[in-house]
């Protein structure tokens, strides 16, 4: 298990399993670890960053299982406060049988534990969004969003991410998106409760749902949040050498982009805000 220490012995402790659904390039393994590290030490840092500091300890399993991978038992989710399904290169649109079994456990746990927390990013954001009866396929205009990209905030997401401005950067990776967000009506009264609003929190030109939100239950993001410059590159390549991406002057673009400043840290203690609330001084109420 990965672990953070607690800052002083009464601070709390966010516990999270991270659901890996892909591998990162080799050169990015060797030097910051599995996707499950990478989110691990990414939300240490948003932790350490939150009012008061917040202890963060993560597990993961690798649950693509035609690769060596397993899905996990509801059981093994009893001692953690929610999940994090990490992106991947497959489709959560598709019907692989670990994607399905994926989703079954995923309906299990959100029936079973009214408590539990779910987190998605890229395909995780796609996957929780299906689960909730939203619709998930390629983009309209079949072309790839890549790259350090500009989000424009709803007021829900204003509210999340306790800020004034409209907009907020992270890096983006997809081609997919969720077509049709979910609503309670599509979750239906076994899943989500009538009343419930399912928010979206940003838009882009390519993307109109780039995050949904439930209070005190989701919270996913169409973007990555704990991207390097290097990852950025390398995952680009491994598109690319897959036949994936074949725009390449497109791929170049969003390569020279990666370098540049994203808000990832502040969208991961939006996140942790749906833990343990965050007194920042900012004068913005709880969401």
């Amino acid at each position: 298990m990965d672990q953070t220490y607690k800052p002083t012995p009464s601070a709390p402790v966010v516990r999270l399993m991270v659901l890996e659904t892909d591998k990162p390039h080799p050169d990015t393994y060797s030097m910051r670890g599995s996707f499950g590290r990478i989110v691990h030490e990414h939300f240490s840092k948003a932790g350490g960053a939150h009012h008061p500091p917040l202890g963060v300890e993560t597990d993961q399993v690798f649950v693509v299982s035609e690769h060596g991978g397993r899905i996990p038992t509801v059981k093994e989710f009893d001692r953690f406060d929610g999940l994090l399904i990490t992106g991947s290169v497959y489709d959560a649109h598709g019907n692989n049988q670990w994607i399905l079994d994926l989703l079954e456990l995923l309906k299990n746990l959100w029936i079973q534990r009214p408590d539990f927390h779910f987190l998605g990013v890229c395909f995780g954001h796609q996957l929780l969004a299906r689960l909730l009866g939203g619709s998930v396929g390629p983009a309209p205009s079949q072309d790839w969003e890549l790259g350090h990209c500009r989000i424009n905030l709803t007021p829900v997401g204003q509210r999340l991410f306790r800020t004034r401005k409209d907009h907020v950067h992270l890096h983006q990776m997809h081609q997919d998106q969720v077509v049709l967000p979910p609503t309670a009506a599509s979750a239906g009264p076994t899943m989500i409760s009538p009343e419930t609003e399912i928010a979206c929190w940003g838009r882009t030109e390519h993307t109109p749902i780039q995050g949904l939100y439930i209070a005190n239950r989701l919270f996913t993001t169409q973007a990555h949040l704990a991207f390097d410059k290097d990852m950025v590159k390398r995952q680009i390549q491994i598109r690319v050498d897959g036949g994936g991406i074949k725009d390449f002057e497109h791929a170049n673009r969003a390569g020279e982009t990666a370098h540049l400043e994203h808000d990832g840290v502040e969208v991961a203690k939006a996140i942790l805000r749906l833990f343990v609330y965050d007194d920042d001084g900012m004068g913005f109420e709880r969401s």
